[in-house]
């Protein structure tokens, strides 16, 4: 890796490659992956927030299956760690919706009702020193090309996550679980359920277990010296000919997997993950 301190020429940048594809060495402002993190999370007996009208039903459960879990959102929050010059405290807040199917009675199809439950955690990660105060400005058509707000110093947080997968779900007396609160569910998640979280009308409450994989990334804005072979340019022709459906439809092809199932090792390296 070349020494960033020192001058790198499109000379060296052509010489350090023996095809000598390099055509010169270029500038860029990017953002650059200080520090990261992976993470898989058990989160058990999570308490399930509801509607009033979703818990109406969850009152008058004998039994509930878990149907299906979603982030809707996670809010992070960046703050430099006391006396380790460098480091920061990630702190993050995900917001799950999970949907169940809830028996009533016996012989009777589910209802299917959706809850909330939210989840934090909080990790340190490497972030570097930054101590210059970043101005820029954003021109925009029939405007004034107005000075943007200067941008503070700390790292950005990037964390990137799959929808969780439902381990367990089960029902229990509403006295008996911690008593969830209502009142710090931020607006926007609020708007993603039919009707108004309360609480004071719960006969039973729902546990649930979820299993959550992450990546947590703490990146900065750099300028880094890249080689730089070419403009890329487009090989691919643009097809607007969309007459005959028919000629479309003989271009794809037939969908083997879907009438004939792979066999167990076929998709991927075949290694087993089963416990012996």
């Amino acid at each position: 890796m070349a020494d960033l301190k020192q001058p790198y020429s499109a000379a060296q940048a052509a010489a350090a490659d023996p095809a000598g594809a390099i055509r010169e060495a270029v500038c860029i402002d990017t953002s650059r992956v200080y520090d990261s993190c992976a993470d898989k999370d058990c989160l058990s007996d999570l308490r399930v927030l509801f509607t009033t009208n979703a818990q109406a039903v969850i009152n008058e459960a004998t039994s509930i299956r878990c149907h299906g879990s979603e982030i809707l959102n996670a809010f992070i929050d960046v703050e430099e760690v006391p006396f380790n010059r460098g480091f920061y405290t990630v702190d993050i807040t995900f917001f799950f919706r999970v949907t169940f199917d809830v028996f009533t009675q016996p012989l009777t199809p589910p209802t299917q009702v959706s809850g909330l439950c939210t989840f934090s955690k909080k990790c340190i990660l490497y972030g570097s020193d930054g101590n210059v105060k970043v101005f820029s400005s954003k021109y925009r058509a029939d405007e004034s090309d107005d000075q943007l707000f200067r941008t503070s110093t700390n790292p950005r947080a990037k964390v990137q996550a799959v929808d969780p997968v439902c381990l367990d779900a089960r029902l229990c007396d509403a006295c008996n679980c911690c008593a969830p609160c209502c009142c710090n569910i931020p607006r926007c998640i609020c708007n993603c359920f039919d009707g108004e979280f309360g609480t004071g009308a719960e006969r039973q409450a729902v546990l649930v277990t979820l299993g959550l994989f992450s990546i947590i990334q703490l990146e900065r804005d750099v300028q880094m010296l890249i080689p730089a072979y070419d403009f890329c340019m487009p090989e691919k022709e643009c097809s607007c000919d969309t007459d005959d459906p028919c000629d479309i439809f003989k271009k794809i092809e037939f969908p083997v997997d879907e009438f004939f199932p792979p066999k167990s090792g076929q998709n991927g390296n075949g290694s087993c993950c089963c416990g012996q």
